[in-house]
């Protein structure tokens, strides 16, 4: 008797179905993953350079002083070039460190997932744990050594581009603020024409979304520049 067509050897004969994947344990594998990454990059972030910095070498509390920011440029104001450069170097790196790890994690652990979107959510989650750090009720920097350091690393033809338009700014006006300010809105049409490969629309949002987060940090400085009273580079005012 055949079925089919086939014989029952025939039918007996037939390679198994190859196994179900199981999809509830590659969700948890991907959600935890995904958190992993979340609250590494944030909590790298999160690290008050200026502030340790501050305490450490001028026995101050940088919140108690100039503008009252724990950034580079009122350690730099308020405790001098040496701290002021080094808060800005490791606050980079903070970033730098953030995008490199989330790298790393995505391409071991979330493999249906763009490298790049891994990339763009460390970037995100260490430039919101430098501006809202847990450990100082959730009032940190303005972002920009964090910002440049993600961007240095996920994109940095566009990073060293939006560096540029900083010191040509800079230059120019002597506002670190402004120079902050367009420098950053500068670096996501640089990212969009100069990123070679894929670029996912996460990964795009999340440049946006860096760059408008320091602009706001700024608002202050905004207001400043529009009356007239934002102090220039050099000067022992307000940042």
């Amino acid at each position: 008797m055949q079925l089919c067509g086939k014989t029952p050897d025939a039918l007996s004969a037939q390679p198994p179905a190859p196994p179900r994947a199981a999809p509830d344990k590659l969700t948890f594998v991907m959600v935890l993953a995904t958190l992993l990454i979340i609250v590494a990059a944030y909590l790298l972030g999160s690290i008050p350079t200026g502030l340790l910095l501050m305490r450490l070498f001028r026995k101050q509390d940088i919140r108690q002083t100039g503008s009252g920011n724990i950034g580079a440029t009122n350690v730099l104001r308020s405790g001098g070039k040496g701290l002021g450069a080094a808060t800005f170097l490791i606050d980079m790196l903070k970033g730098c460190s953030a995008v490199w790890l989330g790298a790393l994690l995505g391409g071991l652990l979330l493999h249906n997932w763009p490298l790049r979107n891994a990339e763009a959510l460390a970037a995100l989650c260490a430039v919101l744990g430098h501006v809202f750090p847990v450990w100082l009720r959730f009032r940190g920097g303005k972002g920009v050594a964090t910002g440049f350091g993600v961007f240095l690393a996920a994109t940095p033809l566009a990073a060293l581009a939006a560096i540029s338009v900083f010191f040509v700014v800079l230059a120019l006006s002597r506002y670190v603020s402004l120079a902050s300010i367009l420098g950053s809105a500068s670096f996501p049409p640089f990212a969009y024409f100069l990123v070679r490969g894929p670029r996912p629309a996460f990964f795009i949002a999340v440049e946006c979304a860096v760059a408008l987060i320091i602009i706001l940090k700024h608002r202050q400085n905004i207001r400043r520049l529009i009356a007239g009273t934002e102090s220039r580079f050099g000067k022992k005012k307000p940042a």
